[in-house]
């Protein structure tokens, strides 16, 4: 069983050396206002509930997501639901 690690969460706005990604795992931009940066394993784009945070964003930014990478459309308080649900498979 993969746990969940959650690696890291920044504002959009720091440094290049907080962008760094370990191998296997993906970041993406959570929340409403001010997005947060979180680094998540890739095995979570095989989880249903995620891949429905992935639709939401297709459906609200196609290919443009305005912080650069991979944005996603909701809380972070529901984006944290999510990813603490597929840490308990």
């Amino acid at each position: 069983m993969m746990g969940f690690r959650l690696l890291g969460r920044f504002t959009a706005k720091q440094g290049a050396e907080a962008r760094n990604v370990p191998k296997g795992y993906l970041a993406v931009y959570v929340g409403e206002a001010q997005k947060k940066r979180f680094v998540v394993p890739i095995s979570y784009l095989k989880s249903p509930s995620f891949q429905n945070l992935l639709s939401q964003a297709e459906e609200e930014f196609r290919f443009d997501h305005p912080m650069g990478g991979l944005t996603i459309p909701c809380t972070e308080n529901a984006f944290i639901d999510v990813t603490r649900s597929l840490n308990s498979l």
